[in-house]
């Protein structure tokens, strides 16, 4: 199983990352799933202007490497891939991109949705938004520990 974690400036191309990510598997797994995330335009009617992303390096790196473990002990997976841009970033741009791969497409499809999930509720990141009524500090809201619990629940 190989994992692949990189927290970077630059935009990513995500047919790019699917492709090689294929390539290295040559045929292992039979299912390959995945999510990216883009900046929005907008959040409670206010006009986004950017979203600003800081990590402290290392520490970003080992929340994420715990959430790939927990995926790994939930489902057999073949590789799992996570891009995550930090910087200035401005609506439409590409955020994170998780990619999963697996012999089936259940453990593909539910794996990518519980890292996205888990990230948004573990990963280290600070993040401020500004928008048209001023700049203000992001946190996970209910809804994304709601997601995130779900996981959890249906484990027991």
């Amino acid at each position: 199983m190989s994992h692949a974690i990189r927290i970077q400036q630059a935009d990513f191309d995500v047919g790019a990352e699917w492709a090689e990510l294929q390539r290295q598997l040559a045929g292992r797994a039979g299912a390959m799933a995945s999510f990216c995330g883009v900046v929005r335009d907008q959040f409670d009617a206010q006009a986004i202007q950017d979203l600003e992303l800081e990590h402290y390096p290392g520490m970003t790196e080992r929340s994420i490497e715990a959430v790939l473990q927990r995926a790994d002990a939930r489902w057999t997976l073949d590789a799992t891939l996570v891009i995550h841009r930090v910087g200035c970033l401005r609506p439409a741009e590409q955020i994170v991109l998780v990619m999963t791969a697996a012999r089936h497409r259940q453990a593909a499809l539910e794996s990518c949705a519980f890292i996205i999930d888990s990230l948004k509720t573990e990963a280290v990141f600070w993040k401020r938004e500004r928008s048209t009524s001023g700049e203000r500090w992001i946190d996970s809201t209910s809804a994304d520990h709601t997601r995130a619990a779900r996981w959890r629940n249906e484990r027991q």
